[in-house]
């Protein structure tokens, strides 16, 4: 564990640069570079393993509830340590974290690798080991934000969460079919690569020189896990940015889960085959790529308020637009210019948690956003099927972005939104956010 440091948390442990020193590229940063590499390959691995899982379940069973069912536990286990890796990463050594946790991925996954290759691969065992990685991945994720804001500079943190999401989506378009065409080869490769990239996620890890924290004293810590997560809660509750943020994130994560499936179902609807459906993907894909890249520039030249109602407007917008175009490749060119609209939102709402929240309570309160905007996802596809029953598929599409507008109409009547009003300069440091647990704040006194 890092040594406890009195005092309030730097945001970027070792950073001496004067203010007004100029911000070198995040290419040139040993640590950035190390953390970016390591995580690049293990969420490609992730990517492969992730259409194995369901390839190996189809090919031995034939049953699409089975295959389901992998995907479940994996989700049910990230939701379940979620809290908690939040509440570890303020208490104990972050840098830890990020090397032991993807070691225990590894070991799931090479597991299962080892048990495909000797042909034994029951429902019950894959499932296991799919709860154990996602058991795992919560509690790094609690992790990675609190480090990456001591790894990246506060003014290049925008710059850091487009290119983490560019790579994810980068990573999924290309684990995709290489994870079909390992398969291919051998039902076990994909496993054991995805076993080995997690060895590279804690390689990166662990060449950080930078200290990650936490830096708090025995007596912060003196309250139990239970008191950690019950203050990320309260901080949360308290204001009103991340209060609304987390409850529109959930609303809008649901939609999103729904409309994953009726793309699927309308792309057939409209006859397309399995073929049509993955190119179209791709496109959807592509076009959050091209968001990721050009998110940081409208972040930083574009009101944080603009770029939220753009953002919802036009995912609403792509939603009734994909019901009424006659062809596939149309749903899919509508939903890659979806894609690239929302993605500088979530750049957006990023860079600004990181001003609003401190670091001693970033863990925490990351994690209690990432519960609470997630814990709703499964209702998406039920969501669907009832719209499809009601409606048909396109009538479901087109009602599906009924909330949607909803959701954009949310933003223009909020007051929470005021914060964004503000020059970031006076929420650096989470300024508002260094009120103790318990009291109000001066973002909710506003």
């Amino acid at each position: 564990m890092d040594d406890p440091m009195p005092g309030p948390a730097p945001d970027r442990g070792g950073d001496t640069r004067p203010a007004a020193a100029p911000v070198p590229s995040l290419w040139r940063e040993r640590d950035y570079v190390g953390w970016w590499s390591g995580n690049t390959v293990s969420a490609l691995g992730t990517s492969v393993s992730a259409i194995a899982f369901p390839l190996l379940v189809l090919f031995a069973t034939g049953s699409v509830a089975k295959a389901g069912a992998i995907s479940a536990a994996n989700l049910l286990g990230v939701l379940v340590t979620t809290l908690i890796g939040g509440a570890l990463a303020d208490r104990f050594s972050r840098k830890a974290i990020l090397v032991t946790g993807p070691l225990v991925q590894g070991g799931a996954l090479g597991a299962v690798a080892v048990a495909v290759k000797a042909g034994h691969t029951p429902i019950a065992f894959l499932a296991a080991a799919a709860a154990v990685s996602g058991l795992a991945a919560g509690i790094i994720t609690g992790a990675q934000t609190p480090a990456l804001r001591r790894i990246v500079p506060r003014e290049q943190l925008a710059l850091a969460t487009g290119q983490a999401m560019g790579r994810d989506m980068a990573a999924e378009l290309l684990g995709t079919p290489l994870g079909g065409f390992l398969f291919s080869i051998a039902r076990w490769l994909p496993f054991a690569g995805d076993a080995a990239s997690f060895a590279f996620a804690s390689l990166g890890a662990a060449f950080i020189r930078r200290p990650l924290g936490p830096d708090r004293t025995a007596a912060d810590r003196a309250g139990g896990i239970g008191r950690d997560i019950a203050d990320g809660i309260g901080f949360v509750r308290r204001e009103p940015f991340l209060r609304f943020t987390v409850l529109w994130g959930a609303a809008l994560n649901t939609v999103g889960q729904a409309f994953t499936l009726l793309f699927i179902a309308l792309i057939r609807h409209r006859g397309g085959g399995p073929t049509e459906i993955g190119l179209i993907s791709s496109l959807a894909l592509i076009g959050g790529l091209a968001g990721a890249v050009v998110g940081p520039a409208v972040a930083r030249k574009v009101r944080a308020r603009i770029v939220m109602y753009a953002s919802a407007w036009s995912f609403t917008g792509a939603l009734a637009l994909a019901a009424a175009v006659p062809r596939p490749w149309e749903i899919g060119l509508v939903l890659m210019l979806g894609m690239m609209a929302m993605v500088p939102l979530n750049i957006v709402l990023q860079a600004w948690l990181v001003h609003v929240v401190p670091d001693e309570l970033s863990g925490r309160v990351a994690a209690v956003g990432r519960f609470g905007t997630q814990g709703l996802e499964w209702t998406g596809p039920l969501l669907a099927g009832l719209l499809v029953a009601l409606f048909g598929v396109p009538g479901a599409v087109v009602a599906l972005a009924v909330p949607t507008a909803g959701l954009a109409v949310a933003l223009h009547l909020t007051r929470a939104l005021r914060i964004l009003d503000r020059p970031m300069s006076e929420t650096d440091g989470g300024r508002e956010g260094r009120a103790a647990p318990g009291r109000a704040t001066a973002v909710e006194a506003s």
